[in-house]
């Protein structure tokens, strides 16, 4: 139980609040986020693979995972985020690679990613 409990500290859960005993299904979707995330975590893995993370999430919910995906990274994991909450993204990625329909169309970094014309043209607006 003390190591269910410390994941579920580390994703955010208070240890003392009544939230980590309640059934899952009854848990707010944020805290299903980070249920989800501890889970993975439980098998300390060195590469985790997201997909959508944010999604569903409000902005508050975002603004507080982003510092535990930060943690996570300064500890060594490496991340694929498969996301469409850019400006989180662009805080946490150091590579970012653009897929329109399943094809590749831009990698870079998120400064270089904004500055190219086919991104710009696809999903950000040609104006930007």
């Amino acid at each position: 139980d003390a190591v269910a409990l410390d994941l579920l500290e580390e994703v955010g859960f208070e240890r003392d609040s009544h939230v980590p005993y309640k059934p899952a299904s009854t848990l707010p979707h944020g805290y299903l986020r980070r249920l989800e995330l501890a889970r993975c975590l439980a098998l300390r893995p060195d590469l985790l693979v997201t997909d959508e993370l944010f999604s569903g999430l409000s902005a508050s919910e975002v603004a507080s995972m982003v510092p535990l995906i930060e943690k996570l990274q300064q500890r060594g994991m490496t991340l694929i985020m498969v996301e469409h909450r850019l400006r989180e993204l662009f805080r946490l990625a150091n590579r970012v690679v653009v897929l329109d329909r399943g094809r590749k169309v831009a990698e870079g970094s998120p400064t270089e990613i904004v500055e190219n014309s086919t991104v710009k043209e696809t999903y950000l607006g040609a104006d930007l």
